[in-house]
């Protein structure tokens, strides 16, 4: 699994925003991030969030990425608005839930596939939501605490 793209958020735009407006926090690009285990990505929104939380990191795939571009046609968004932490290539993902991988000899779990809400429509393009189920991502614990970078 290659790294391309790490992102952070300090707030939550979506997640707890139902019948309101999303928020405005950014998500913001690291060149690399503190996996701590049990916790999350220092910084991010979800660090801490709760004991044994399954999206303490989540991961999504370049090439889905690129195909929801090309089906949507839409192609002035970047990966981030879809507010994932790691953008990979190289991976089949959904084969990685239930299961424990490493990456960088960091040690995750691989829990559930991150499920597309309707906020997709709102952050990418009308259908994103629709295109993206079954092929959201997936979130992950963290096993082992270290530095996450983006492989050059």
């Amino acid at each position: 699994m290659k790294i391309l793209e790490i992102h952070i958020s300090p707030g939550h735009n979506f997640f707890g925003h139902f019948g309101n407006s999303p928020g405005t926090h950014p998500a913001i690009d690291l060149d690399e991030v503190e996996c701590v285990a049990g916790q999350g990505l220092r910084g991010d929104r979800f660090f801490g969030y709760k004991e044994n939380y399954k999206g303490q990191i989540t991961f999504f795939a370049a090439e889905v990425y690129k195909d929801l571009c090309k089906h949507l046609n839409i192609h002035d968004r970047e990966p981030k608005v879809l507010r994932r932490n790691v953008l990979t290539s190289d991976a089949d993902l959904n084969e990685l839930i239930g299961k424990e991988f490493d990456v960088q000899g960091i040690r995750f779990e691989g829990v559930t596939e991150c499920n597309p809400c309707f906020w997709m429509n709102d952050a990418f393009g009308a259908g994103a939501e629709e295109y993206l189920r079954g092929h959201g991502g997936i979130r992950a614990r963290i096993l082992s605490s270290g530095l996450l970078r983006v492989d050059k």
